[in-house]
């Protein structure tokens, strides 16, 4: 829930836990915010003693290195004073640095204390954003490349990429979570298709990329390799991701959305007409949305359908599920940090806390959490939850009975398929027993209806979705 509060309002949020089993349970979401640099604060409990004395209740054996295993840092405040600056220091690092959590514990024995009153609140430096020293070197590169191209991550969500894009004659492609940074009317947009193997063959005809805020990892790619054959430029605040075998020429530590200002203010209108055709990027993303349909059959008619009827202000959080790699790959989001998904670490179970986070930071704006049957039931305890808070919630399950993601990559590895059936319960039951709407909708039609008949509803809506839809 801390990670979908963060995701949604573009702060840092914080999340209290205890010791031992209360740690351990934050550990997945701590690692999933790692992944996707997300900005979570996480304050423990600790034992104020574990050298001299074993057996105590929520005992481990190092609480503070486990910790260190998924965040930034992990930290002990022996003092009020020392978790004060711990404090100070965490926001600090959230306004200039990569988001990544953090973890402080508190012992016990002080929590239970009197303490000095806390210093007033530390703001965070203002940061520098003076021009980069390359700029002038990547705007004559873009101003002489015939077929130059851009690829945004997630790190360019707050950039305005349109002027540079128009101006540029640029082509131009999204991580999953980079979509909404590009408009998906823009005639030389290739969509989220870094995943598709042949999107590399087309990279290579560039004759240059500028790849900002992503790190090009392997749940982006999932080839070793871009496959550029020009001159690579790479953009990131996080100098590691600079430092990676993509081995680019021009390396700039850099905010996106400065870099982008900057570099469109530097750029001179081109008269001429960039190698780029429309028709060679639409054709590119008519063969791999066919691609794409054809690896999950079934789901590309529900997702188009569902498309249609979603508020342009919704935010989608969803789970590790076949529907949402379909979804993440062909459906254009019409604004940027508008679907989250558990990209990196991959946590089943993600999606309906996140959403949560979600729905209470935009109270009146549409929420939606997408999971699949399997995943759904690591969170019917959120389901209470989300009752709990009156949240109108469209909680969308596509049910088709099984891990298919699992069983699709065991025969592909020629091993005979083994617990990845699913005896499901009734979902519509299970949602009503716990004071939630249900629905199961026979048509696509009526899932358009009951979708947006559900956030209308003073509390969340399984709508229980199966493959005989589509």
């Amino acid at each position: 829930m801390a990670d979908g509060y963060a995701r949604a309002t573009g702060k840092p949020s914080v999340a209290y836990v205890i010791t031992g089993p209360g740690l351990c349970n934050i550990m997945t979401p701590m690692g999933q915010a790692y992944s996707d640099s997300v900005s979570m604060l996480v304050l423990s409990s600790c034992l104020d003693e574990t050298s001299a004395r074993r057996g105590q209740l929520h005992q481990m054996l190092d609480q503070a290195a486990a910790a260190r295993t998924v965040c930034d840092w992990s930290e002990p405040a022996h003092s009020a004073a020392a978790a004060y600056t711990l404090i100070d220091r965490a926001f600090e690092e959230f306004a200039h640095q990569r988001a990544r959590p953090k973890h402080i514990q508190v012992p016990i024995a002080q929590l239970e204390a009197m303490a000095d009153p806390g210093p007033a609140r530390q703001e965070p430096a203002q940061p520098v954003k003076g021009n980069g020293p390359n700029l002038p070197d990547v705007a004559g590169l873009i101003q002489k490349a015939n077929k130059p191209l851009f690829i945004f991550g997630g790190g360019a969500v707050r950039a305005k990429v349109m002027p540079l894009l128009e101006k540029s004659g640029a082509a131009a492609i999204c991580t999953f979570a980079g979509r909404g940074v590009v408009a998906s009317d823009y005639p030389l947009y290739l969509g989220a298709c870094l995943a598709r193997p042949s999107s590399a063959d087309l990279i290579a005809t560039a004759d240059l990329v500028v790849v900002i805020g992503s790190e090009l990892a392997e749940v982006d790619l999932w080839r070793a390799q871009l496959g550029h054959k020009a001159n690579l430029v790479r953009v990131d605040i996080d100098p590691q991701v600079l430092a990676d075998p993509q081995s680019a020429n021009i390396r700039i530590l850099m905010r996106s959305e400065d870099f982008v200002g900057q570099l469109t203010a530097q750029l001179k209108p081109s008269d001429e007409r960039t190698g780029w055709q429309p028709d060679e990027v639409k054709q590119a993303r008519q063969k791999w949305t066919a691609e794409t349909d054809a690896e999950f059959p079934g789901i590309l008619p529900v997702c188009r359908a569902l498309q249609e009827v979603m508020p342009e202000r919704a935010m989608i959080y969803s789970d590790m599920t076949q529907f949402a790699y379909l979804a993440k790959e062909f459906w254009d989001m019409p604004r940027a940090a508008h679907w989250h998904h558990p990209f990196g670490f991959g946590t089943l179970g993600y999606a309906l806390p996140a959403a949560i986070g979600g729905a209470v930071a935009r109270k009146d704006l549409p929420t939606v959490a997408i999971a699949g049957d399997y995943g759904f039931q690591y969170m019917l305890p959120e389901l209470g939850v989300a009752v709990g808070l009156g949240l109108n919630l469209p909680i969308l399950v596509w049910d088709n009975t099984k891990l298919k993601a699992i069983e699709d990559s065991m025969v592909a590895a020629q091993i005979a398929p083994n617990a990845v059936q699913a005896l499901n319960p009734d979902f519509s039951a299970v949602a009503r027993a716990y004071g939630a709407a249900a629905c199961r909708p026979k048509t696509l039609s009526k899932l358009q209806s009951e979708l947006t008949k559900a956030f209308a509803e003073p509390r969340p809506t399984v709508i229980h979705m199966t493959p005989e839809l589509g």
